[in-house]
């Protein structure tokens, strides 16, 4: 079964041209990058080779470009240097939709955590984070744009009041990365987390932009690699692969947002026609190009997942970091939305026509016959989530 894959927000296959750029650093050149010898000047010029990709894809420079092992050891980096750099234990200053690694690690150091509600379209209100910075703030962390929604932020306006205020300021962009314009220096944001594997570049590494000037202590630490900035030996093929796939989608970016959104607009176009009770989540107006989240009256999430799993249809309801059991969204639970009845479809490089057709073909089928089974239990006093699992 040729299946269709609809869940790049999670994970996106690995573009051919990162592909092939990492093969050599598999194969052939191994050397440990902080070595003198030939074999590691190699490896380091590749290294910095990258770093140039990914800092012109983001608007960085390329010594503020600090390579992680991915997004959420970025974020990690961001929120736990920033507080442990501040001389007094402080507050950080956040939002309810948020990552869980932004509120999970905010809950790990001492510090009051701040945080900040959304409206119904899961958009924070940037006056409102303005108006609870005070002079013991450590750290402001917002999103660019949300995980599970889509719905942009307006991160600009609270870079520049937290500016006014002296207050280091975190943006995570890795929903936003590889789909819509990160611009580091434009945003003022003094640390800003993203990823690569969302759109089609390796696993396992991602980068936190360090405005210069600025030194937070390092989150890894027992090595003096990435100027100090992260201690431990360099991915050295996924960040070839990194800079391979920066470089090929930097200048292609709005070609590749628009084909993103003509599909995500041709599966919701569809849904709505074929699915009775369907209700879409987020910004419809200001919104990622990839991904769309949207519920369907008297079903839940995880029967869904499962009926289109067994028709060859990936997608996922909640966070791309949410747990096996599919708990509620507390993004959605935020937004006052209905939390268990979520599905998240995302496309990305490699979907094409046939595989939204696919979904609104068969998805109406699932809907259908869960209804029909959640009717029948509820007749006969049954639990019909549990029959379908």
């Amino acid at each position: 079964m040729i299946r269709a894959y609809l869940d790049h927000a999670s994970s996106s296959p690995l573009r051919p041209c990162a592909r092939e750029a990492m093969l050599p650093f598999l194969h052939e050149h191994h050397a440990d990058p902080g070595r003198l010898h030939a074999e590691g000047r190699a490896t380091r010029v590749a290294i910095e080779s990258a770093r140039e990709r990914v800092a012109e894809m983001f608007g960085a420079r390329p010594r503020e470009v600090v390579f992680t092992s991915g997004g959420t050891e970025a974020v990690n980096a961001a929120v736990i240097g920033a507080v442990r750099r501040a001389p007094h234990s402080g507050r950080v200053v956040t939002t309810a939709v948020e990552h869980s690694s932004v509120l999970d690690a905010c809950r790990r150091e001492p510090v009051e955590t701040i945080v900040v509600g959304v409206d119904g379209f899961g958009r924070f209100d940037p006056d409102e984070i303005a108006e609870r910075i005070t002079d013991d703030t450590a750290l402001v962390s917002v999103q660019l744009a949300n995980h599970e929604v889509g719905t942009r932020q307006r991160a600009e306006k609270v870079c520049a009041a937290a500016r006014e205020r002296g207050t280091v300021v975190h943006v995570d962009a890795c929903a936003a990365a590889g789909y819509a314009p990160v611009d580091f220096a434009g945003l003022g944001a003094d640390l800003c987390s993203v990823t690569a594997h969302t759109w089609g570049g390796p696993k396992g590494i991602g980068a936190l932009l360090v405005r210069r000037g600025l030194r937070v202590p390092p989150l890894v630490v027992g090595g003096a690699q990435e100027r100090a900035r992260r201690g431990g030996l360099e991915n050295v093929p996924a960040i070839v692969g990194f800079g391979a796939a920066a470089e090929h989608v930097r200048p292609r970016l709005a070609d590749e947002a628009a084909a993103a959104r003509r599909l995500t607009t041709r599966a919701l176009v569809g849904l709505m026609e074929a699915v009775a009770g369907l209700t879409r989540f987020g910004d419809p107006q200001d919104a990622l190009p990839n991904l769309c989240c949207f519920g369907i009256d008297g079903v839940e999430a995880e029967p869904i997942l499962l009926g289109l799993d067994r028709r060859g249809i990936a997608v996922h309801s909640g966070s791309s970091c949410s747990s096996e059991t599919l708990e509620p969204s507390p993004v959605l639970e935020a937004m006052g939305v209905t939390a268990d009845h979520s599905l998240r479809i995302s496309v990305g490089w490699s979907t094409v026509d046939a595989d939204v057709d696919r979904l609104v073909a068969e998805l109406p089928g699932v809907v259908t016959g869960l209804r029909a089974l959640r009717a029948a239990g509820e007749n006969n006093g049954n639990d019909p989530t549990m029959e379908e699992r």
